[in-house]
């Protein structure tokens, strides 16, 4: 039973989930992100509002409803003021000490109870510049909590999303439990040719609906979330420049049908376009290149809806990783028991 942190719409959890997990209590501090959360789960719900600076082992046991002791820990600290796009951060930005909130609870958890594993996801932009002193230090955390911890660039690409999206993902087994047991990141799924391209993803898709005052979500083509705003900017006429495959403007990012699209990172000022449309793409479009699957529906307004997705885990990537942590695990249980 895991607990999650920062679980925004539930991408990471979902790939556990698959991959066999339980998650018993998982915490945002955004509204629609928890109410997504809850509404792609079935009853009781798991998600709670609440930010993870407030989080104590009492404030979880009453969330619980008796002492609780998870086995594992997952989250992505809200990662914008690491990203290599943002280029407003500085020293103060609270987000900075996310991660080391993290740590904290994973050794206050750890104290209470030994805990198998943890999973930590971030953008590759943690690993230089000027916030690599700061992964050494998140590191240096997790190790003192008492695990042994492992570092890995991964790409959702090479496990069956439709993006290319590289992400650090630290993982963290109990030095007690299982000694200096390493974890060993999953093997690609897929080659370089084969990896899921836009076209394979979207191609089929009906257009979207564009957002009115009086548009109902229930009457939206193919899905609630199949819906954008209506092209304003000259760039979407003809003419405007726009060509598949062309990431050459600063703001529009024009996909290619015949690669896999590139990150969907909505929250840096990046407008993604349809390869041949002259439109934003719709969220469920997104949804899809992060590798939802069909049946997810996010709630809340565009804009939230956009940053939900912009945020999350690809879930095919989770469950490689949620997959590979159990391996490691399994394999050595095995050996023991031989």
């Amino acid at each position: 039973m895991l607990l999650s942190l920062f679980c925004g719409a539930g991408g990471l959890d979902l790939g556990f989930e698959r991959s066999g997990f339980d998650v018993g209590i998982a915490v945002d501090k955004k509204h629609d992100s928890v109410r997504s959360y809850n509404q792609n789960r079935v009853a009781p719900p798991r998600g709670h509002c609440v930010d993870v600076n407030d989080l104590s082992l009492s404030s979880l046991d009453e969330m619980w409803g008796r002492e609780f002791k998870p086995t594992g820990l997952i989250g992505g600290p809200p990662c914008q003021s690491f990203s290599q796009a943002n280029r407003s951060i500085t020293e103060a930005d609270p987000r900075h000490q996310l991660p080391l909130v993290y740590a904290r609870l994973l050794t206050e958890l750890n104290a209470r109870n030994p805990m198998d594993f943890f999973v930590m996801e971030n953008v590759k932009g943690l690993r230089s510049g000027p916030h690599a002193h700061r992964l050494v230090l998140f590191k240096a955390a997790l190790t003192a909590a008492g695990f042994h911890v492992t570092e890995r660039l991964l790409n959702a690409a090479d496990y069956g999303t439709p993006q290319s999206r590289e992400r650090i993902f630290l993982v963290g087994l109990n030095k007690k439990k299982f000694g200096e047991l390493e974890w060993s990141p999953p093997k690609a799924l897929l080659e370089r040719h084969q990896r899921l391209t836009v076209r394979t993803a979207i191609g089929g898709l009906k257009e979207p609906t564009h957002f009115s005052r009086d548009a109902e979500p229930s009457n939206f083509a193919h899905h609630k979330n199949h819906w954008c705003m209506a092209p304003k900017s000259k760039r979407f006429k003809e003419g405007g420049g726009l060509k598949a495959g062309d990431s050459s403007f600063r703001s529009f990012k024009t996909l290619d049908w015949e690669k896999p699209s590139i990150t969907v990172a909505y929250g840096h000022r990046e407008v993604h376009v349809h390869p041949d449309r002259h439109r934003r793409l719709s969220v469920y479009e997104a949804m899809i290149l992060q590798g939802f699957p069909h049946s997810y529906e996010l709630v809340g307004t565009l804009s939230s809806q956009i940053d939900q997705v912009s945020e999350a885990v690809p879930p095919p990537l989770a469950e490689a990783v949620a997959r590979s942590v159990k391996d490691v695990i399994a394999h050595w249980r095995q050996a023991r028991a031989a």
